[in-house]
């Protein structure tokens, strides 16, 4: 343990020299281990730099935002394909869904009318809703991720008027509460560390000045600690285990979120957009899921582990620094998780024997063929299970589960052919002689489409 812990604090000191952040502050939760965190540098300010002091996390504080979407699209209150002008009155661009907006795929320009960034004076909410008569629509909806701040923005005005309240308000009653992430405020509070620009030229670093950013709040506002945001990413990767009772979302709503909707590069697919969050595949069916932030001063990089050989459970990473420009820190949280998994893995869980598959599908066990290819179906966790022979070991098997009253029809509800139907024919001593998959016929044995074995060609 102490071998990984000084890797992982060399990572986080070589990013702070190398990239010159005045103040950094990272953690790593994980299920297995006390959570880990570390601080280099100064806030800038009279307050001391501990594992306490809040950073600006920019644009993770979308990933809230979406959760709390997806709480109103799961309660009834939207649905994702409606028109943001069904919930919000708005003098245009009505028309664009909440699942576009989500998704950044809705062509709405990146940021609210007029040059907020150079005024540093944010819109109010009113202000917000009758400036959309002047923003653009720069992309057909659909046809391309495109950033949008402004898109986000009437998420968050959205969600509060459905729920009765201001979006921080529901923010703090829904999300925050439930998880105990009591670090994660509005405001910085007196303790917090100061933004800087660090000069390109030379050591000196100036402070840039605080901004309240207003109606664009849902989209960047908030701040938070490293701890509090490490906790946040592995809720992201594992709902289940921070959030048992699914009380602020369903694991199968996070799992919905973080189905890829984009790439943000046609040719360079290296990380895509769900349902707003940033999705960064790794070698070997891992996932890395969260999102990265930057404010006038501040970068932030927060993302949960899933999937892969020796990944625990609740695993994610956050990194706040305090300078602007300081771009090495939106690799540390990748570097960071890859580094612990393969350093200290997750203890193997012991094998134990289960009960048998129940009589009723013991003879759908063993080797099928679907489409001229093999398959293995089996009964783990007390599920019927199956996949391609071939499939490499860390793919996932589809998973079965009977209809009510059916039991020889059977719903995929994970892995290949998702949502499609099993069906199984039987002989008339009641044993399985047939399936059919999303409708394709399987066998015991290699037959071609139109039912010959195919190792007797000759047998017409």
């Amino acid at each position: 343990m102490v071998e990984i812990n000084a890797r992982l604090g060399r990572m986080v000191r070589q990013v702070q020299a190398g990239a010159r952040v005045p103040a950094l502050s990272v953690a790593l939760h994980r299920a297995d281990r006390p959570l880990w965190s570390l601080t280099v540098g100064a806030t800038g300010n009279d307050a001391p730099l501990t594992p306490q002091t809040p950073f600006r996390i920019g644009s993770v504080t979308k990933t809230f935002t979406a959760v709390l979407v997806l709480q109103c699209r799961d309660e009834g209150l939207l649905d994702l394909d409606d028109p943001v002008g069904r919930h919000l009155d708005v003098p245009a661009h009505g028309e664009l869904t909440v699942r576009r907006l989500l998704s950044h795929t809705s062509g709405l320009q990146r940021e609210p009318y007029g040059d907020i960034w150079d005024s540093l004076r944010a819109p109010g909410v009113e202000q917000l809703l009758a400036d959309l008569a002047r923003a653009e629509r720069v992309l057909p909806p659909a046809r391309r991720f495109h950033y949008s701040n402004l898109g986000m923005s009437l998420l968050g005005e959205l969600v509060g008027r459905l729920r009765g309240g201001t979006w921080v308000e529901v923010l703090a009653d829904r999300i925050l509460a439930p998880l105990g992430l009591t670090a994660t405020t509005l405001r910085p509070g007196p303790h917090a560390a100061t933004g800087f620009l660090v000069d390109a030229y030379s050591d000196h670093a100036r402070p840039e000045q605080p901004t309240d950013f207003g109606a664009v709040g849902p989209a960047a506002q908030l701040w938070s600690t490293a701890g509090d945001m490490a906790r946040w990413a592995a809720f992201l990767a594992d709902p289940a285990a921070l959030d048992p009772a699914g009380a602020v979302l369903a694991p199968t709503t996070l799992d919905e979120m973080r189905w890829p909707r984009t790439v943000t590069d046609e040719t360079n697919w290296v990380d895509g957009f769900g349902l707003g969050l940033i999705l960064v595949p790794q070698p070997n069916r891992v996932l890395h899921v969260g999102h990265d932030g930057a404010m006038p001063g501040f970068l932030a990089s927060v993302y949960g582990r899933r999937g892969g050989d020796g990944t625990p459970g609740a695993m994610g990473c956050a990194v706040l620094g305090s300078a602007g420009t300081a771009a090495a820190i939106f690799g540390l949280p990748h570097r960071l998780l890859a580094a612990s998994v393969e350093h200290d893995p997750a203890d193997i869980e012991p094998w134990s024997p289960g009960e048998p598959a129940p009589e009723t599908y013991r003879d759908v066990l063993g080797r099928w063929w679907g489409e001229g290819f093999e398959y293995v179906f089996h009964w783990r966790d007390g599920t019927l299970r199956a996949r391609r022979a071939e499939d490499p070991p860390g793919k996932p098997a589809a998973v079965f589960a009977p209809l009510p009253d059916r039991p020889d029809v059977l719903r995929t509800i994970s892995g290949r052919e998702v949502g499609e139907l099993l069906r199984l024919t039987r002989d008339e001593r009641g044993r399985v002689r047939r399936m059919h998959w999303a409708t394709y016929r399987f066998t015991r044995d290699q037959q071609t489409f139109d039912g010959y074995d195919a190792r007797w060609p000759d047998r017409g």
